[in-house]
């Protein structure tokens, strides 16, 4: 089990604001894990585990809040066409390989890592508007070829090891993924994705909780309960505001403090 010590009120009290802002956030557009993972980062312990501890935590606290968002949208699920079912398998395997990878690699690797991961998910975020062009107005159907599933398949699995190891932006690229290979039109895509990225997530909650347990890394339960309850309000709010709430302001905003991050930490990665 984990000897992290429970953080200071005040820190708790921002992670807890984090944690909603990330619950609305990962409501309208995904992507929470750019605010949650800095925070955690900061006020756990220092020590060279703390970068995965700080992952792990987020994974584990955000979750919750992707079950009251996947919940609120429960209307679009409706009717979702029979491949979306198989695309399960692949994203099941695909996080149980992604948080494989930050367990059983050095945690100095995924420490290097964090600052492009970062970069990445801001950029996804900066992409969004161009990758929503992408996705056309309709096509795939009920039904797909062997082919385009198989395709399908192969290009969720590896959208699920990078949810796995590190998730910001998943979603941006499933629906991205989803789009190109003509799966249906966007609320369909919507559905879809809604289901696979709460199934991804939990899956690596899962693991990271179980290798808590075994001793393998570090997660801080105190911080998993405050954010647990945070994202929850956060994503109850932010689906019921959803198409009320600006959400391309929502999306640059995120967008800068992800580019300011990863700058953050490629600089202090450098120092180090």
């Amino acid at each position: 089990m984990s000897d992290l010590q429970l953080p200071a009120p005040a820190s708790l009290a921002l992670l807890a604001a984090a944690s909603v802002a990330a619950g609305a956030v990962n409501s309208v557009a995904g992507g929470g894990t750019i605010l949650t993972f800095p925070v955690l980062a900061a006020i756990l312990p220092d020590g060279p585990g703390r970068a995965v501890a700080a992952n792990a935590t987020s994974t584990i606290g955000i979750w919750p809040g992707a079950i009251a968002s996947a919940w609120a949208y429960r209307g679009e699920r409706a009717g979702l066409p029979p491949w979306a079912r198989w695309l399960m398998l692949p994203s099941i395997v695909g996080a149980a390989v992604g948080v494989a990878l930050v367990l059983w690699l050095p945690p100095r690797w995924f420490a290097a890592a964090v600052p492009w991961l970062i970069l990445l998910a801001a950029l996804l975020f900066a992409a969004q508007p161009r990758l929503a062009r992408l996705v056309p107005p309709g096509g795939g159907g009920d039904s797909v070829g062997r082919g385009r599933l198989a395709a399908a398949g192969l290009a969720q699995c590896c959208v699920a090891i990078y949810g796995g190891y590190f998730g910001a932006g998943i979603g941006i690229i499933m629906l991205a993924v989803l789009g190109l290979l003509g799966l249906g039109d966007i609320h369909r895509l919507n559905g879809v994705k809604n289901v696979l990225g709460t199934a991804i997530n939990g899956v690596a909650s899962a693991v990271f909780t179980l290798g808590a347990v075994a001793g393998r890394h570090d997660v801080s339960w105190p911080c998993v309960a405050v954010m647990a309850a945070g994202s929850v309000t956060g994503g109850l709010l932010g689906s019921a505001f959803a198409r009320r709430l600006p959400a391309p302001v929502v999306r640059r905003g995120v967008a800068i403090i992800g580019f300011a991050l990863a700058a953050y930490y490629l600089w202090r990665h450098n120092l180090g």
